[in-house]
């Protein structure tokens, strides 16, 4: 009973659960949780004598015509014997155990067979967890045709994906031939589940399956599957033993949602008041208890989330301001900008475009501090779209054309190339080191990976390499902190007006140049926007390291699980 110790500290997720769970039926079906148990009833009729009561019984069933006879089983060989266990039990075929039977289906040109007497069991409705019994199933006429399954026998999933699951049927069925079964005689029936859903019984089903891509099991390979049997007291210690600690683990994993779950909504709660309010005491409580509150893989992508969004208001440089409080007007910074833009006209480097139109009231999120300004991101970068290159042009070598797949990965792996003779028609798409990649189609914003509007910022790896198809490359102009307005095309504020603007079908969504020209976004002095990118950085730094340890934790629980699992195959052997 002291075997969850271990864990009533640590974190119990559905994985971890499931897990344990194997662990403790393992321990079981080795006698390692009844051993004290088996100390003190030292006079019970050892698994041997059970055996040969149970062939009796079934000799009789046979005699009076309830089972067909069965051919009889090979004796188990030493080769057979995973691991040695306790000497009042015995090691035993599954079919000597009980009667074995395989579902089938009648034929559904007789309607006259089905209708809703016998529940018909399909693998969909087997899980380790429960049984589902449908409405619909076979009349009792069909039944001579099909197989009645009594009640109390154990059902086991025999083909695909869902092979080994199993369970016990609580009232008679009929079910199809992807299903084998086990009706035990004088055994527990839920001892037998132990035994079936044991990470040991588990492998032995898929070891002896056939088919790769669908594995299955046969009847005849099932039922002479080895089984360990103890006493037949013993085994009902075990199912009891097993009962209450499936409910310790369940309870451990309710304490853990629990907690993870009221964890979660302070730290929204939290996050949300830092984002709408100056609450500089939430922001302090935050950074003081980062540790307690941030170990949670949800709760730290919230966090850099947060960040992000902090930064583009200005409330991660509050006190940067007040100690330097003669920096330049960042109106003054869009003066300079303008001035570059109307010489790159003039010297025909870029064409004229029309006038953004000017920002409304209602366009303006939250407010910003002094020294900021308003402006839309068309203002502040120069624009161009990708080139649908043709496969057929691909080359060994010469000019990279980056893939978004390329820039997702940040690897040039399976990269593809075109002619460098082609350089002079295609300079305008060069990507240049603290460019940024948008893409303008993709999927909506439930795939992240492959979603529209995610952007990349360039670095030396994909530097005079050549933008693809369906992204736009955005060229900052000179005087502006690429990454602090790639923050601000990674915030909030951003994904929000996104879906806002996001055109497209159901599966597929675009966004168009205007649109992300159009997009408000407030702009710092130059020397504040560096001040942003480096608090950013330290934050996301800290966001790296609390990711780590929730990950060590993992692993943690996850080396602490299989020290366990070695003792169990490699520990005390002084009751075997």
């Amino acid at each position: 009973m002291q075997l969850l110790q271990h864990f009533k500290e640590l974190t119990i997720r559905p994985k971890n659960a499931k897990e344990l769970k194997g662990l403790i039926l393992q321990l079981a079906i080795q006698g390692k949780l009844t051993a004290n148990w088996r100390k003190q009833n030292k006079d019970i009729e050892p698994a041997s004598e059970l055996l040969k009561r149970i062939q009796k019984e079934k000799e009789q069933l046979v005699k009076e015509k309830k089972i067909r006879k069965e051919k009889p089983l090979l004796k188990i060989t030493k080769d057979e014997i995973p691991y040695l266990i306790p000497r009042s039990w015995a090691w035993c075929r599954v079919g000597e155990s009980g009667y074995t039977q395989t579902g089938s289906t009648p034929p559904k040109k007789n309607p006259e067979n089905y209708g809703d007497f016998i529940p018909f069991i399909g693998p969909a409705d087997i899980s380790n967890q429960s049984m589902k019994y449908p409405i619909e199933g076979l009349s009792e006429l069909g039944i001579s045709v099909g197989r009645l399954i009594p009640k109390d026998s154990l059902m086991m999933v025999c083909i695909g994906g869902s092979i080994g699951k199993c369970n016990i049927n609580e009232i008679d069925v009929s079910c199809n031939q992807q299903i084998n079964t086990l009706t035990p005689i004088l055994i527990p029936p839920f001892y037998i589940k132990t035994v079936c859903q044991s990470p040991f019984f588990q492998k032995n089903v898929l070891d002896k399956s056939s088919g790769s891509a669908t594995p299955i099991i046969n009847k005849g390979k099932w039922e002479a599957l080895p089984i360990p049997l103890p006493t037949l007291e013993e085994q009902k210690e075990i199912v009891k033993v097993v009962e209450t600690l499936f409910k310790e683990v369940e309870q451990l994993e309710q304490l853990t949602a629990a907690r993870i779950g009221l964890k979660e909504d302070f730290v929204t709660s939290a996050l949300q008041q830092l984002t709408t309010n100056n609450a500089n005491q939430e922001w302090t409580f935050l950074q003081d208890h980062f540790k307690s509150f941030f170990n949670e893989t949800t709760n730290i992508k919230k966090l850099r989330e947060t960040v992000l969004q902090l930064a583009v208001q200005g409330k991660l440089t509050a006190d940067w301001r007040a100690n330097n409080p003669d920096t330049e007007d960042a109106s003054q910074l869009l003066k300079r900008i303008q001035k570059e833009k109307a010489q790159l006209i003039k010297d025909k480097k870029i064409k004229k475009e029309k006038a953004l139109p000017k920002i409304t009231e209602d366009e303006i999120p939250y407010e910003l501090p002094e020294g900021w300004v308003w402006c839309r991101f068309g203002e502040l970068a120069q624009y161009q779209k990708g080139y649908a290159f043709k496969s057929v042009n691909y080359k060994d070598q010469g000019l990279m054309i980056t893939k978004i797949k390329n820039l997702t990965d940040n690897h040039t792996n399976n990269s593809v190339y075109i002619d460098t003779i082609r350089l002079e028609d295609l300079k305008q798409y060069i990507l240049l080191k603290n460019d940024v990649v948008m893409t303008t189609v993709g999927s909506w914003f439930s795939a992240p990976k492959s979603a529209v509007g995610r952007s990349f910022i360039i670095n030396k790896m994909f530097d005079n390499s050549l933008l693809n198809q369906n992204a736009v490359r955005i060229r900052f102009y000179e005087g502006l902190e690429p990454m602090y307005l790639y923050t601000c095309i990674n915030s909030g504020t951003f994904k929000k007006y996104l879906i806002e603007e996001a055109q497209g079908t159901a599966n597929q969504a675009s966004i168009t140049q205007k649109s992300i020209k159009n997009f408000v976004v407030g702009v710092p002095p130059l020397e504040e926007q560096k001040a942003i990118v480096e608090k950013v950085n330290a934050l996301m730094g800290l966001c790296d390291a609390l990711e780590q340890e929730v990950q060590q934790s993992q692993e943690h629980i996850e080396m602490l699980m299989q020290s366990v699992l070695r003792e169990v195959f490699e520990g005390d052997k002084s009751d075997i």
